[in-house]
């Protein structure tokens, strides 16, 4: 059955015979393909459609984890604008699942197994080989620590000044 599976308002996930289908993509108004593959095609050529390519194979020794940084911000930003993204592989089950996991754990806040649930509603198939999963654990731990030292980073260079030339006086952060 050819479909893409709606992750949230913004995001779908596919197999690539899906993601290549004019009709939905269409009916989708996707604007951003992120092609994670080595060999799958993309959608018709239009000037309407950007698209990235992730140039990996399903193998649990691939560092896609260098890529999820990229591909989490090319899906937030395009979001931000109003447009639609799919994230494809061969199949909709690993690459694919693994890129839109990195994205919900950066961009939408969510840990590793709520991220995966969530991409796991929308496309029941998806599974992230063990060397992808492992990757993203690592991802998520350092989402976590990123996000510690952004809590306790002081809020402007004027409170980090006031703390140090009136250390006296108590400033909230």
């Amino acid at each position: 059955m050819l479909r893409l599976s709606k992750v949230t308002d913004s995001l779908f996930i596919s197999n690539a015979r899906s993601a290549c289908n004019i009709p939905l993509i269409q009916k989708e108004a996707i604007t951003l393909c992120i092609n994670v593959s080595m060999e799958q095609p993309f959608p018709f050529p239009s000037d309407n459609i950007r698209t990235l390519r992730i140039a990996v194979y399903d193998d649990p020794e691939e560092d896609l984890h260098k890529y999820f940084d990229t591909c989490a911000d090319a899906i937030d930003k395009e979001a931000v604008k109003g447009g639609h993204i799919v994230v494809y592989c061969k199949s909709g089950r690993s690459r694919s699942a693994t890129i839109c996991v990195a994205y919900l754990m950066k961009h939408q806040g969510l840990s590793l197994s709520e991220a995966f649930e969530t991409v796991r509603k929308a496309r029941s198939v998806v599974q992230p080989n063990p060397g992808f999963w492992a990757q993203l654990e690592k991802y998520e731990q350092e989402l976590k620590s990123k996000r510690a030292l952004q809590i306790h980073k002081p809020k402007s260079l004027l409170q980090l000044f006031a703390k140090r030339l009136l250390p006296w006086r108590s400033h909230s952060t």
